[in-house]
């Protein structure tokens, strides 16, 4: 091993000692290219902020499809209000669902006179 490790370094000793020959025109070449390219990342780097997300009415507006969505469903619920307050006479009233008539009157025998004059 040791025979080895001393040719190694022998050889590195050779390699390191060795310059490859670079034409000059070449090397002229590479770094007018590379200057070229440090340009152009500088002039980028100084570009405009790219645009801000939009805010969250409008990401809103736009999932629900713009003005014309919104004015369906704006449509939609005025209508669904409007039939739950008055509905058609082939539709159940919802109020007679929630508080049914019962036969018995509580207050069939006062009247409104007979209410106010009592006393508290």
């Amino acid at each position: 091993m040791a025979e080895n490790d001393t040719d190694l370094d022998a050889l590195f000793a050779a390699a390191r000692q060795e310059r490859d020959f670079l034409p000059e025109d070449l090397a002229a070449r590479m770094l007018a290219d590379a200057q070229a390219v440090q340009a152009v990342r500088a002039a980028s780097e100084t570009a405009p902020e790219p645009a801000k997300r939009p805010g969250l009415w409008s990401q809103l507006g736009s999932a629900l499809g713009g003005w014309r969505g919104i004015g369906g469903l704006a449509t939609a619920c005025a209508a669904g209000v409007w039939i739950g307050l008055a509905p058609p006479a082939f539709l159940p009233d919802p109020a007679e669902l929630l508080y049914p008539q019962s036969d018995t009157d509580l207050f069939a025998d006062l009247s409104l006179s007979d209410l106010n004059a009592e006393e508290g």
